[in-house]
């Protein structure tokens, strides 16, 4: 987390000091401050540069899938139609068909 928002939330923290205490607002400031950076270091966060990039990795993988489940659906689909009868692994006519002599 950058700096500009880590003040920002000292600084949001120090407005609900009650008055009695604003003497004290600069080691209160400082203290948050740290409290704030170590809690969040401690924290296993990303940027947001780098989720930008993983949602872009990701976008490009679901649609390289779908094409490629869509492909995959037509390859099935032409192999079906062009087998007709045939059985799996194309080992010849089926048992009853028009081969077969009676």
């Amino acid at each position: 987390m950058d700096t500009l928002r880590i003040d920002e939330i000292a600084r949001r923290l120090l407005e609900s000091v009650p008055p009695g205490l604003q003497s004290l607002r600069q080691d209160l400031e400082s203290n948050f401050r740290a409290v704030l950076r170590a809690s969040l270091s401690k924290l296993d966060l990303v940027s947001r540069d780098e989720f930008e990039a993983q949602v872009r990795v990701l976008e490009r993988t679901r649609a390289r899938l779908e094409e490629l489940e869509k492909r995959l659906a037509e390859l099935g689909g032409g192999a079906a139609a062009a087998g007709g009868n045939a059985a799996p692994g194309g080992a010849g006519p089926t048992p009853g068909g028009p081969a077969e002599a009676h």
